[in-house]
């Protein structure tokens, strides 16, 4: 039986006070406060399914013993618990774990950035982790509520490499799953979707890394096509360096739709914004448009945007509630748009 929790916003956590909290903020005032703070989550994956809000974040937990590293070792999740709440600005349920690392059978450790998707009466549920030889492969389950439980299918997505899955339906109900992260991520060992343990990061002059997109088959469970690298281009139409570090990818992909454009979200990671491009079809080319949310406290950044009603909202995170990098707290923002359809850039501190 999973244990169902009732939180409302900003409840104590293990002795933290409003004064703990302006401390660990670094002095600047938050723009919102954590969901939930009886448990660690980060990577928020916001959906509205039957005009409910349903929040896919990782479970962050202090893993004892295992030093920081770039490699991102210190992140060590072991299972998903799904958020979800009425209404922007209500009540927060914790509706407990919905997928455990000890029931994905092909699974080894770090249970990553998850997304999810409802189709033909299942909600699927996308996560990476890394296999049994520690390479990161994105798994899927399913679940007929969205709450789950989710059972995992036995094998990973053939094809699937790296982290940070989303997964977009377009209008015409075809869907697509993009994903990629270098460093930790592990997608510099990847070229041509062939793996190379001795993958090296790029040089400074060279061609930044891409993520990865592809169309999923009906099912949901397996890929309709080879996996295809996301171009996205400056203003001038050209690719960016590895040295263009505020700009190019780095992971946190995410896609949603406004006004018959498609607008491609990511992080930057080692500079910590929230970037975005525009292009006019699920594939791309995207054309960076600029800066959706400043970095925030903690190294990660990382984010999904949804419509709820006739407003726009942004789900992050930070590190609010702990000072620490791995052990971060999801909130909520509304994000808006000028008239030509560029995003305002968001400062998650006054």
């Amino acid at each position: 039986m999973r244990r169902i929790y009732t939180i409302l916003i900003l409840p104590a956590l293990m002795g933290y006070s409003l004064t703990n909290l302006a401390q660990t903020s670094g002095g600047k005032t938050p723009i919102s406060q954590p969901l939930v703070s009886h448990i660690y989550t980060a990577d928020p994956s916001a959906h509205v399914f039957n005009g409910k809000i349903y929040i896919y974040p990782s479970h962050d937990i202090d893993a004892k013993n295992v030093k920081e590293d770039d490699e991102g070792g210190h992140f060590a999740m072991r299972d998903y618990h799904i958020l979800s709440m009425d209404k922007i600005g209500g009540p927060v349920k914790d509706n407990g774990v919905a997928l455990d690392l000890k029931d994905i059978p092909w699974a080894g450790r770090q249970l990553w950035a998850p997304d999810a998707t409802y189709k033909n009466g299942i909600y699927y549920l996308y996560f990476p982790a890394k296999d049994k030889q520690d390479i990161f492969r994105i798994g899927v389950a399913t679940s007929k509520s969205p709450t789950g439980p989710f059972k995992a299918e036995p094998e990973p997505i053939k094809g699937s490499y790296s982290i940070d899955p989303t997964v977009f339906q377009d209008t015409d109900g075809k869907a697509y799953l993009y994903f990629g992260g270098i460093w930790g991520g592990q997608l510099q060992r990847w070229d041509n979707n062939q793996y190379n343990p001795k993958g090296a990061l790029k040089k400074k002059d060279e061609v930044a890394y891409l993520p990865s997109v592809a169309r999923l088959s009906a099912d949901m469970k397996s890929f309709a096509e080879p996996v295809r690298e996301v171009q996205i281009l400056d203003e001038n139409g050209k690719p960016f360096r590895e040295q263009d570090n505020d700009k190019r990818f780095f992971e946190a992909a995410w896609l949603h739709q406004y006004k018959g454009k498609y607008y491609f979200s990511y992080s930057t990671g080692d500079t910590h914004n929230l970037c975005y491009a525009i292009g006019d079809n699920p594939y791309g080319p995207f054309t960076y448009k600029g800066v959706v949310l400043k970095p925030v406290l903690g190294w990660t950044n990382h984010h999904s945007i949804v419509q709820v009603g006739s407003k726009w909202y942004l789900f992050y995170h930070d590190v609010q509630l702990s000072g620490k990098t791995h052990l971060r707290n999801v909130k909520v923002t509304e994000l808006t748009y000028n008239p030509d359809g560029t995003i305002k850039t968001i400062d998650a501190y006054k």
